[in-house]
């Protein structure tokens, strides 16, 4: 491609069929090209040491036993900021958002390869869209999340926002201790976190939403 490098891409499979199948089609493309592969954790981070890359397409189940791919993320993370497009087979909405979490720009099926070339540009040129887009779908997703609190555990929240204490809340609102714990536990579990800390952090990203009839 005159005048401009070539994207340079490193691959993190355990398949090595799909790695030689992967490295042709890409190596056909005039502005892109794979520098590398590594199908462990382990070769991955030494790749990441000693060769220079720009994207990287990691495998989310690298391993059989789990999503090894999520965690080698997070560790090439700590070496430099990637830009890793994940690749799976599944599309359980659990692992998407543990992708997004450990940095992925973007979230791909195998089957659909084709789109890969396109996807590789997208988050080279653009990773600030990428990231923009992410961003809103976390944030709706947060807005679904909020939306199924009753009127009651909004109200405690509304209060563990204003830096009020458990037992605060109880006089404040003339209930039981057992009452507030577990609507304080009600709340953290549908906001999807696993304390006050955690739920005003999410909750001060998006706000609440409108308080809804119970």
């Amino acid at each position: 491609m005159s005048g401009q490098e070539r994207i340079r891409v490193l691959i993190v499979e355990d398949d090595p069929d799909w790695i030689k199948a992967m490295t042709a089609f890409l190596n056909k493309e005039q502005d892109l090209i794979v520098v590398g592969a590594a199908m462990t954790q382990d070769e991955a981070l030494q790749l990441a040491q000693t060769i220079n890359y720009d994207i990287v397409l990691m495998d989310i189940q690298l391993a059989e036993h789990g999503l090894e791919g999520i965690y080698t993320a997070l560790e090439l993370h700590r070496i430099q900021a990637a830009k890793i497009i994940m690749l799976t087979s599944l599309t359980d909405e659990a692992v998407m958002t543990q992708a997004f979490s450990a940095g992925a720009l973007n979230y791909l099926e195998k089957a659909r390869f084709r789109e890969l070339p396109q996807a590789i540009r997208s988050a080279h040129y653009h990773p600030e869209a990428m990231q923009a887009l992410l961003k809103e779908l976390q944030r709706l997703k947060r807005e679904e999340q909020l939306a199924s609190l009753t009127g009651a555990e909004r109200e405690v929240f509304e209060l563990i926002e204003t830096g009020h204490t458990q037992s605060q809340i109880e006089k404040k609102l003339f209930k039981a201790e057992s009452t507030i714990k577990n609507q304080v536990n009600k709340l953290l579990k549908k906001l999807g976190v696993r304390s006050s800390k955690e739920a005003l952090e999410k909750v001060r990203r998006n706000g609440l939403p409108e308080q809804r009839n119970e």
